[in-house]
C-alpha cells in the first residue's frame, strides 16, 4: 500500500473501440480491442500508455481500469502489476462509471491521492513534451485543490473529428480557465476554432481524489451510495457479485458529456505545445497517423516475437483489397 498523498495515474483501458472493428477484426471473426493492439508491431497501445504514466509517478502507484470481458487480453497485458492495481469492470457502463470505480478504489487506499487519468488509446510522437505537461498539471492539483485540471493539445489541424477546448481567461502562465467544449464540428468551425487558437481535448486530466468523489456525488448520489455498498460487500465477501448485479442496474455515464461539460467554472486548461498526438478513435486517426509514421511501417512486416494484433498491418491489407 502506498503512503498517503501519493500522486497516482489510472490507465484508462475499458473501451471495446466499436468504431475501429473493421481493422481489429482477426481472421476468426474476433475484434481485439483496439488498446490491446499495436499500431505497427512493436508494444500494444496499451503498453505503450502504461509507459506514459511511468514518466509521471512511481510504477507502484499505477492502476489500469479494465473490462471483465477482455480479460484474456488484459491477464497477460498486465501480469506484472500488483493485483489490487487492475481495477475490473464487470462491464462498460461509459467513462464515468468507470473513472468513479477507480476514484473509489484509490481512495480506499490512499484519502489524499492526487490522480491524473491517461486513455490507453494515444500515439504520441514527443513523449516528453506530454509527459512535462502532466507532471505540470499533477503539480496544479495543489494549487487549485477544488478544479480537474485538463491538458489540451495545441491543434496540427482543422481535424472535424475530435473535440476542442475554447479557453477562457488566463489564470496565470500558460494555465486558462475553460469557456466551454466543441464535440467534433465541422470543418469550417474546426479551422475557426483553429484560428482562434483552441486546444484539442486530450482527455487527459488530473484532481484530487477527494474532489473527484464530491463533484460525483453531486451530481449522482445514489450512484455513488450504491457502488460504495457494493464495494463493501465484495471486499467482506470475496468477490465481486455485489459489483456485477450492481452494473447491470446502473445507467451509462459519460465523464466527457455529463460530469465535466457541466462543471466548466471548475475546470483549468494546461496548453500544450504541439507534441505529435494522436486519438486513434476513428479508421481515420489511425490511417493518419500511420501515415505520419516512418515509411517501413506503411509495409509493416512482423517483429520477432510480436504477436499482438498489428494496425498498420491490417490498415495496408484493407487499402490493398479496395
Amino acid at each position: 500500500m502506498n503512503a498517503a498523498g501519493t500522486t497516482w495515474a489510472v490507465v484508462l483501458a475499458g473501451g471495446s473501440g466499436n468504431r475501429l472493428r473493421h481493422l481489429t477484426t482477426d481472421a476468426r471473426g474476433v475484434s481485439v480491442p483496439k488498446q490491446y493492439c499495436s499500431l505497427d508491431g512493436g508494444p500494444s497501445l496499451l503498453e505503450l500508455a502504461m509507459r506514459r504514466a511511468e514518466q509521471v509517478v512511481a510504477r507502484r502507484s499505477i492502476t489500469a481500469i479494465v473490462a471483465q470481458q477482455h480479460e484474456q487480453w488484459w491477464s497477460e497485458s498486465l501480469s506484472a502489476m500488483p493485483r489490487d492495481n487492475v481495477i475490473v469492470q464487470p462491464g462498460n457502463r461509459g467513462t464515468g462509471l468507470g473513472i468513479l470505480l477507480s476514484v473509489l478504489s484509490i481512495l480506499e487506499q490512499d484519502p489524499d491521492a492526487r490522480i491524473v487519468f491517461l486513455p490507453s488509446d494515444h500515439y504520441v510522437a514527443n513523449e516528453y513534451i506530454l509527459a512535462a505537461a502532466t507532471r505540470n498539471a499533477l503539480d496544479l492539483v495543489r494549487r487549485y485543490e477544488r478544479d480537474i485540471v485538463m491538458i489540451g493539445i495545441t491543434p496540427e489541424s482543422a481535424d472535424p473529428e475530435l473535440g476542442y477546448i475554447v479557453p477562457g481567461q488566463r489564470a496565470s502562465a500558460g494555465v486558462f480557465d475553460v469557456a466551454r467544449f466543441v464535440e467534433k464540428p465541422q470543418r469550417s468551425v474546426a479551422q475557426q476554432l483553429l484560428e482562434a487558437r483552441c486546444f484539442w481535448n486530450s482527455f487527459i486530466f488530473a484532481a484530487r481524489g477527494g474532489y473527484l468523489l464530491s463533484l460525483f456525488e453531486a451530481l449522482y448520489p445514489h450512484e455513488v451510495a450504491h457502488m460504495r455498498s457494493a464495494l463493501r460487500a465484495d471486499r467482506y465477501n470475496g468477490g465481486n457479485e455485489a459489483l456485477a448485479r450492481l452494473y447491470e442496474q446502473l445507467p451509462e455515464i459519460d465523464f466527457s458529456r455529463q460530469v465535466v461539460e457541466r462543471s466548466t467554472h471548475r475546470l483549468k486548461l494546461v496548453a500544450v505545445g504541439a507534441c505529435g498526438w494522436s486519438d486513434l478513435g476513428t479508421p481515420e486517426r489511425v490511417a493518419e497517423t500511420i501515415r505520419r509514421l516512418n515509411p517501413a511501417v506503411e509495409a509493416p512486416r512482423r517483429r520477432s516475437g510480436a504477436a499482438r494484433w498489428n494496425l498498420a498491418q491490417a490498415h495496408a491489407s484493407l487499402a490493398a483489397a479496395v
